[in-house]
């Protein structure tokens, strides 16, 4: 038996006045999807525990089947393990993004205008925080470069307990209120505020706004954390695993995990992914040894996060008619039984354009077994109408490999 979680980050929904009052769940064409779910489980799962903030840090880490109460330090420090970064245990990292603000006043009275720089480049953002690097390191101050906009600053000795807030949390909003707090709130805002003053001009920006692109004019920190101790996914449930992702963060989950990290060439972490790309990579390797693979596609959650609804769809039906078209094809053609649980970690509805804490639909199917519960679709509505609810998100996975 073969293994997969298809997970579609931030996929779920709520109503769209735009779409009818449907969702973008139940606006896509997912013959695919369709025709698996009168002969599949499908029902709603908390995948973040009450009290816990509705992070793809959370809520991936609940659905690959870790309780976030036990192992949850904070965001930064997955990313920081997947960037190759050596952490000490008394080292404390942020997540460092690369953000566009607006506004001619005093940086506190600045709009957070994009989160993500549009979307920059990973080279011209290399050039960014390594220029920035120049200038800021030091005093245990490590500034390291990542993917796109997400990139890491280590600090030494450091330590937590600050409020940070997710800058795809403020899109559109004045940054006054949402600025660093707690005892290195000042060190924080000013680095935040240097950066402002030496990437507004740089050549990297000028040509972006020539370009009609949005610059990285700043950086913004959040997601403070220190090295976890994570459970071995292989110990726990006697398999090989796999991760497939393009953002560090479930990378570096997989990573602490014991999981096989497979990189995929021309992955985005948006609707330009190479969808193809990951599913095939997946079955390769589940025809090559592994047990189980868990394929993370961001593009819905970045889709939600720029209240984009045209694109959010567009990623669900690459999932339905691409993904898990490709798992199931080649997996039959090969004559491998499989289970396949298809799931957001968490819904991120385009009218709010940030995560939310309600539960997610999933679905759970097999080729060995009938496990309708009478849903006619896969759709938030549908998963609600069946009455299925699982309270733990760190379970879902233990009812998707009890198949066999």
């Amino acid at each position: 038996m073969k293994y997969v979680t298809v997970l579609g980050d931030g996929m779920a929904d709520w109503a769209i006045e735009k779409l009818g009052g449907k969702t973008c769940l139940e606006a896509a064409k997912t013959p695919v999807i369709d025709g698996l779910a009168p002969f599949a489980e499908i029902g709603l799962c908390k995948t973040v525990p009450d009290g816990m903030k509705p992070g793809s840090d959370v809520a991936n880490m609940s659905v690959m089947g870790f309780n976030p109460k036990n192992y949850y330090t904070g965001r930064s420090p997955l990313e920081a393990v997947s960037m190759g970064i050596r952490l000490n245990p008394t080292d404390v990292t942020l997540r460092c993004n690369l953000v566009t603000l607006s506004g001619d006043g005093q940086y506190e009275d600045m709009v957070m205008a994009d989160y993500s720089a549009g979307e920059i480049t990973t080279a011209e953002a290399a050039e960014l925080i390594n220029f920035l690097k120049t200038k800021l390191d030091g005093n245990g101050y490590t500034f390291y470069p990542g993917i796109s906009y997400r990139h890491c600053l280590v600090v030494e000795n450091g330590e937590t307990g600050h409020d940070l807030t997710p800058p795809h949390d403020i899109s559109d909003k004045k940054i006054t209120a949402y600025l660093p707090k707690g005892k290195n709130a000042d060190i924080y805002i000013g680095f935040m505020k240097k950066s402002y003053e030496l990437l507004r001009d740089h050549p990297v920006n000028k040509k972006r706004i020539a370009a009609g692109k949005n610059p990285a004019n700043s950086i913004w920190l959040w997601g403070e954390g220190t090295k976890p101790a994570m459970g071995d996914f292989k110990a726990e449930h006697g398999l090989k695993g796999g991760v497939i992702s393009a953002v560090d963060l479930v990378k570096g989950i997989g990573m602490l995990a014991g999981m096989k990290v497979i990189n995929v060439p021309n992955i985005t972490g948006n609707y330009d992914t190479d969808f193809l790309g990951k599913a095939n990579a997946a079955v390769d390797e589940l025809l090559g040894g592994l047990d189980y693979v868990y394929i993370h596609m961001e593009a819905p959650d970045e889709c939600g996060h720029h209240g984009d609804i045209q694109h959010k769809i567009y990623s669900i039906e690459q999932i339905d008619g691409v993904v898990i078209k490709t798992l199931i094809d080649r997996l039959s053609a090969a004559g491998e039984d499989y289970a396949i649980l298809v799931c957001p970690d968490h819904p991120t509805p385009v009218k709010c354009k940030t995560h939310v804490s309600d539960p997610i639909p999933y679905m759970i199917y097999t080729n060995k077994q009938n496990l309708s519960n009478g849903a006619s679709r896969y759709t938030e509505r549908e998963a609600e109408k069946t009455g299925l609810y699982l309270p733990e998100g760190n379970k879902l996975i233990a009812r998707l490999l009890a198949i066999k």
